[in-house]
């Protein structure tokens, strides 16, 4: 049966704990405060009350949901007293043996109908609960921060939870206005699980020079569609923060390649490089502001081969003639039709004449694996990735013996956007570059990530750690991200993600980039990422 609940005590009164009492007392539950700390509990409500006279004051909150909610807020400085609630949430360091200790005072004190919840963000529950009388009372309740404006809550059985606790614990969350989504007790449970995918490959794309950290956040920002870049991401979270979750997601399933960290990471924190907090990470601040990014990648000579010749191309492009190879026939006619619009000559030939721009459209492979399928000449040939949307960003990649002429041409074709302004000489007033050159990768930046990503939620799936449902809406909520990773992967084509992940696995060898059995049974039959199998 699930429970219906009047009250709920919050041990522990920091941000997130305060975050989690601020909507259970907006939902007219009353809400007792407690923390160990003398005078924090105290701190804490005054704290939130003031942050509700400023949504008031706003008109975000009328005078009388204001008094309501402050009505349903009590400050208790006897633990003894949490015996009242039907729900009590502990919000504490994420410390096993302290969360542990606490679980077994609070036994000593509530009813034995009472719910013990725990807000751990990367311990088991199971291990939490393993010292307490009855674990089968006691579950993971892990909301995210900001509380109010983060909509996803995650309900995490032990492996001993009865599920009228689950039940009770994700209908209270709708009753906060948030979405419950169920998940295995396994490590990083579904948002810290699912997010691996997204910083580890962007590292590792970093760490083989293959774009400058700014450049790898462009892309994924603007072509891809991200919130914010990786590092940008990093920078915000803290390397003190990511870093160490990282290595525990890796460690807890005993060093599964696809959650490899990368020892930049590990070298920023011990450089204390962590970020906004300090000022500088991969990128500076100033005043919280982000400045003028410093180099990370050593490595640079082969952009700044790139922007001297940005410089030297020139508006002109009459005398370009352009041989395409495409790996899907759509990609090859939006080529062509950009091309057609833009007079530019279609070279149709069956190989290419030798002053034509060999332009390839491909997935998962380097333009050198690339140029030597298609059987065309290297030194004339320039990728680009058609996974993003080209209207927002392009992304090129040259091969390493491509002549400087035809990687001019293709930025020509597609690096730049004009306001048409000419002066007398013919030079271009205004210019905005919207592509990015990248040195020869193993698939692009925005296709391993994205593939990386989708594959990931796939393989979470697979796992059955929760619902494909409920992993799409717990990433994206969680997130940020434009899309969850199983809508995600029915949007770009299984297929497409697959032939990714099946090239670079094949090409690298690395397990990190294996498919997922989810992914790839459901790519080989046409069918949609989020179908699952009758259960007999």
């Amino acid at each position: 049966m699930i429970m219906t609940v009047k009250s709920l005590a919050i041990i522990g009164t920091g941000i997130m704990g305060m975050g989690i009492a601020q909507i259970a007392a907006q939902a007219g539950i009353q809400v007792l405060l407690f923390d160990a700390k003398a005078g924090a509990a105290e701190q804490g409500r005054q704290s939130l009350q003031a942050t509700l006279e400023k949504l008031a004051a706003k008109g975000k909150l009328t005078d009388e949901q204001l008094q309501s909610t402050l009505k349903n807020l009590t400050v208790i400085e006897d633990i003894a007293k949490i015996a009242e609630a039907d729900v009590v949430i502990e919000a504490i360091i994420e410390n096993l043996e302290i969360k542990q200790q606490l679980f077994k005072q609070l036994e000593s004190i509530v009813p034995a109908e009472t719910i013990l919840a725990t807000n751990t963000s990367s311990l088991a529950v199971t291990a939490i609960a393993s010292n307490c009388e009855h674990p089968e009372r006691v579950a993971g309740f892990h909301f995210f921060n900001p509380v109010p404006l983060m909509k996803i809550v995650e309900v995490i059985p032990g492996i001993s939870t009865k599920s009228s606790v689950v039940e009770t614990l994700t209908s209270l969350a709708k009753r906060m206005g948030h979405l419950g989504v169920v998940a295995k007790d396994t490590p990083g449970f579904i948002v810290n699980h699912g997010g691996r995918a997204y910083g580890t490959e962007a590292l590792k794309i970093l760490g083989e020079g293959i774009a400058g950290f700014e450049d790898i956040d462009r892309i994924l920002r603007d072509g891809a569609g991200f919130r914010m870049g990786p590092f940008e991401l990093l920078d915000l979270t803290g390397i003190d923060v990511s870093h160490p979750v990282m290595e525990s997601i890796y460690n807890q399933y005993y060093f599964e390649p696809r959650y490899r960290p990368h020892p930049l990471t590990r070298q920023m924190l011990t450089g204390n490089k962590l970020g906004r907090k300090v000022g500088e990470g991969f990128y500076n601040y100033t005043e919280n502001k982000k400045q003028d990014g410093q180099k990370v990648s050593a490595d640079t000579s082969e952009q700044s081969l790139f922007e001297s010749l940005v410089l030297k191309t020139g508006s002109d492009t009459s005398n370009i003639s352009v041989w395409i190879g495409a790996d899907l026939a759509e990609d090859r006619q939006q080529l062509i039709d950009h091309l057609n619009t833009n007079g530019i000559t279609i070279d149709d030939n069956d190989k290419p004449n030798s002053d034509s721009l060999v332009l390839l459209a491909i997935y998962g492979e380097d333009t050198t694996n690339a140029a030597i399928r298609y059987q065309v000449n290297p030194n004339q040939a320039v990728a680009i990735d058609m996974l993003t949307d080209l209207s927002k960003h392009r992304t090129l990649m040259p091969s390493i013996v491509t002549q400087d002429n035809f990687i001019a041409q293709a930025y020509a074709l597609f690096g730049r956007k004009t306001d048409n302004r000419l002066v007398e000489d013919k030079a271009i007033t205004q210019v905005a570059v919207d592509a990015t050159l990248i040195t020869e990768s193993t698939g692009f930046v925005a296709q391993r990530v994205m593939a990386m990503v989708i594959n990931l939620g796939c393989d979470i799936a697979m796992q059955g750690i929760a619902s494909p449902e409920d992993i799409d809406n717990a990433v994206k909520l969680g997130l940020g991200y434009p899309y969850g990773p199983i809508s995600w992967g029915d949007e770009l084509g299984a297929q497409r993600i697959l032939l990714i992940l099946e090239r670079i696995y094949g090409l690298t060898g690395d397990p990190r980039y294996r498919p997922s059995p989810w992914l790839q049974r459901r790519a080989t039959l046409g069918i949609s990422l989020f179908t699952q199998q009758t259960n007999y």
